[in-house]
């Protein structure tokens, strides 16, 4: 488990310091683009079979209105157009970071 120091918009990236010294930076876009609930990513049918529903973010999807830290493993992000439902863990987080600096 990593434990999250600071969250911070800065520019058009959320800027993430852990713990343990990592600080990654995540561009606004592959975030939302990433967002892990079931309205985003589908979620599996009676047979397992995932339906992946077709996105369409305006403009204000990519403006992040509001952080919440739920417990002590993940973030909450509000976005400007109204979307919400989606946990990121800490452990997530880094994985979309190390994947962008790929």
């Amino acid at each position: 488990m990593h434990e999250l120091i600071n969250a911070a918009v800065v520019g058009q990236e959320l800027a993430l310091a852990f713990g343990d010294g990592v600080e990654c930076y995540l561009p606004l876009e592959a975030l939302r683009s990433a967002c892990p609930c079931a309205a985003c990513q589908g979620e599996p049918d009676v047979t397992g079979r995932v339906i992946r529903p077709r996105k369409q973010i305006g403009a204000r999807g990519f403006e992040l209105s509001k952080i919440e830290t739920i417990g002590g493993y993940a973030l909450q992000l509000f976005w400007a157009d109204g979307h919400s439902t989606g946990i990121y863990s800490f452990d997530y987080l880094r994985r979309l970071a190390a994947a962008q600096s790929s």
